[in-house]
């Protein structure tokens, strides 16, 4: 393979209210919280759940919208690439935190239901996506 991609996309619901920080340069920057929860049925055939937690960091103008009309429990659409970190801790451990850097974020909650809707702006570095839509099941699959 000549080149390789690095993108990712989730769906699921803020975990906590967005701190927006600034960094000494004065960039806006905040962190999102967000939980994706698959539902499954077991093998004994009880329902179940599964909840993964992501970080994703919002920059500028986006990180400043996320603070102002996110809060918790609201629904986003969150797309990006995986971005690894490290440092070292107060006893001189190396950690790692893996995160998404959003380029774009929608916001999925009907006017509202949070706060009231952002105001559109044009991204940056690439045009607005949607969510792709999902086709509908059909139960009669040969499969």
């Amino acid at each position: 393979m000549a080149g390789s991609i690095n993108k990712v996309i989730i769906v699921g619901n803020i975990g906590k209210d967005i701190e927006l920080r600034r960094t000494p340069s004065g960039a806006a920057v905040c962190e999102l919280a967000i939980a994706t929860t698959e539902r499954f049925k077991g093998k004994d055939g009880t329902r179940q759940e599964s909840t993964e937690w992501h970080t994703a960091i919002l920059w500028n103008q986006q990180a400043e919208n996320a603070a102002q009309y996110l809060r918790k429990g609201s629904s986003v659409y969150v797309e990006g690439s995986l971005k690894t970190r490290s440092w070292e801790d107060q006893n001189g451990q190396k950690r790692y935190k893996t995160e998404i850097q959003a380029r774009d974020v929608q916001y999925l909650d009907k006017v509202g239901e949070s706060q009231q809707a952002p105001p559109q702006a044009p991204a940056a570095s690439a045009p607005p996506m949607t969510a792709p839509a999902m086709p509908p099941i059909d139960d009669d699959l040969p499969f």
